[in-house]
């Protein structure tokens, strides 16, 4: 790959980056929409339902440090996963990034094809490994948002029959 054909996957890598980074504003929007609606609704009300877990808390402390805002939100099992996996991307993004600068020096020493194409190959593969981490970091957060919204969320039983009522609409 030359120059130029780095410079275009260089172009298109921030270009996907710039399309998930708006999907996630776009679909994060309604929500924040939904809780001016929300906010302004409950206030015309006598009760008041109170949230125990703050979304944004939970954001925020995920975004320090990866797997706290599962915590804060009693998810306890999940952190250990979040870490696992960060551990597990950012392992294999070193070891490729590590046989890159191998390859990448052979190839100056030695200009063959055989050094050439491995090190596109392990350079390839460290820019997805960025993307991977860059991915799990970014569902931890949501992770942790959603996960403080249904923190209060309960599936009662029905009294008659034992077992749990859910209610589920299908707007038509």
């Amino acid at each position: 790959m030359n120059l130029n054909g780095y410079s275009n996957y260089l172009k298109s890598l921030i270009n996907h980056t710039v399309k998930v980074i708006l999907l996630v504003v776009v679909l994060i929007s309604p929500v924040i929409a939904q809780q001016k609606i929300d906010t302004v609704n409950s206030e015309s009300k006598d009760s008041v339902f109170v949230m125990h877990k703050s979304p944004w808390g939970a954001i925020l402390r995920s975004a320090v440090a990866p797997g706290w805002g599962q915590i804060y939100n009693e998810s306890y099992y999940k952190a250990p996963i979040i870490w696992g996996l960060s551990a597990w991307l950012v392992y294999a993004w070193i070891q490729n990034n590590k046989s890159y600068n191998q390859f990448a020096d052979s190839y100056l020493i030695n200009p063959n094809l055989y050094n050439q194409s491995n090190r596109d190959f392990y350079r390839d593969q460290r820019d997805l490994f960025s993307l991977y981490i860059g991915l799990t970091y970014l569902l931890n957060l949501v992770d942790a948002y959603v996960d403080a919204h249904l923190f209060d969320f309960t599936v009662e039983d029905n009294l008659l029959t034992r077992y749990p009522m859910i209610g589920v609409r299908i707007p038509f």
